[in-house]
């Protein structure tokens, strides 16, 4: 309680010692007969030469950090695309620079240069149409010029990727990413969130999982029959509100039930071989060095952005729909970590919108493996394709309902 009497009590003495400082310097400028409008020559001087060191002294410090934490800190772009990236923005860096030096050295330059001196009087300087042209289209085309080859940087990135690329989905939800690969005929297999089930997370589309959405949705532990069998159950006590959450439910399984019946009359069984060589890929995403890549990105949730920060690429995946982009990888994990002097060093993918509360850890480790390695690796998966899993999952299924 001591205390807190001490620190008011300093307020307040501060709050009258500044209030008398102010009233004797007012009392001595009545002394001295000055308008306090009025600046002296002095004074003038000092702020002009104090503009010029400052300036200096900004322009040393901006240097200064340059050269000592480098460029951008980026790092060097692992992929053909960054490099254009790259180029690009250190394009931008260039020209925003240049401006600031000229801009700041303009402003500072001025106001030491034209400094009040006693008997100059200000010259007026109304306007002039050369000097209105010039800082209207300069700018214009400086910035027509960045924003069209930042377009042609960017359809170059989200067009269509060639036949022979590799076509790759990575599929975000919170908190982590799911990579499925396209198999031995490099074509993804369609999907419809619709079947999704537990041994089908992906959605993945065929006659099966079709057939197996179906069974889960009229059989299931909280399926369709289920449900009418405790709403028809006569022993069965259920507040209303319990009651009219469960007719909800019931209706809205029995309209999805109806749209999957839909769906099973209209399905081509033959597209069934296009996802059934897919590979799902939980932790770990190996790309290959030197072949070029097509991502395809959905949301199960919220909106989220595929960012990977050493390949200079980055999407937003958004729930209903299907983004994409491509790059090719061009430096390996190893060479990266030689670059680097890190063994530990790994490319990353990660997370780059607020997606909820454990955003911070949605990330997925990536590898770039050369061609032979790569190779090795890819056939290892020949063995856990999506067929496999799902037969194996769908058996287990079936035993833990028996």
């Amino acid at each position: 309680m001591v205390i807190k009497l001490v620190i008011i009590a300093v307020i307040i003495l501060g709050v009258i010692a500044i209030a008398q400082l102010m009233r004797v310097y007012e009392i001595s400028s009545k002394l001295r007969k000055n308008n306090e409008a009025e600046i002296s020559t002095r004074d003038n001087k000092l702020n002009a030469n104090l503009m010029l060191l400052f300036m200096l002294a900004m322009f040393g410090g901006f240097i200064w950090l340059m050269l000592t934490y480098g460029w951008t800190g980026r790092g060097e772009a692992a992929s053909v695309h960054g490099i254009e990236i790259d180029w690009l923005l250190n394009l931008n860096f260039i020209i925003i620079i240049a401006v600031f030096f000229i801009t700041n050295a303009l402003l500072f330059g001025f106001a030491y240069k034209y400094v009040k001196r006693p008997g100059v009087k200000a010259f007026f300087y109304p306007h002039n149409n050369k000097l209105e042209m010039l800082w209207t289209i300069t700018p214009a085309v400086v910035l027509a010029v960045i924003i069209i080859l930042g377009l042609k940087t960017w359809n170059e990135a989200t067009s269509g990727a060639k036949a022979e690329s590799i076509r790759v989905e990575l599929f975000s939800k919170q908190f982590d990413w799911t990579a499925r690969y396209s198999g031995v005929d490099n074509t993804l297999g369609k999907f419809d969130y619709k079947v999704t089930t537990d041994n089908n997370e992906l959605a993945i589309l065929t006659t099966n999982t079709i057939d197996t959405a179906i069974q889960q949705m009229e059989n299931g532990i909280m399926g369709i029959k289920t449900l009418e069998d405790r709403l028809n159950d006569e022993h069965l006590m259920l507040a209303p509100k319990d009651r009219d959450a469960m007719m909800e439910d019931l209706d809205r399984k029995n309209n999805l039930v109806r749209l999957l019946y839909q769906m099973k009359g209209r399905h081509d069984s033959r597209l069934d071989a296009q996802a059934w060589d897919d590979f799902i890929q939980k932790d770990t995403l190996y790309l290959c060095k030197g072949k070029e890549y097509e991502f395809n990105f959905r949301s199960k949730d919220v909106i989220h952005s595929a960012y990977f920060p050493h390949f200079r690429a980055q999407m937003n995946t958004v729930p209903g729909m299907t983004t994409r982009f491509k790059f090719i990888p061009i430096v390996s994990t190893i060479e990266m970590r030689d670059k680097k002097n890190d063994t530990k060093f790994n490319y990353a993918l990660l997370c780059n919108k607020i997606c909820g509360g454990a955003h911070y850890k949605m990330k997925m480790m990536v590898v770039v493996l050369e061609e032979s390695e790569y190779k090795k690796w890819e056939d290892s998966k020949l063995t856990e394709t999506f067929r496999d899993k799902y037969f194996a999952s769908t058996v287990v299924s079936v035993i833990e309902e028996i």
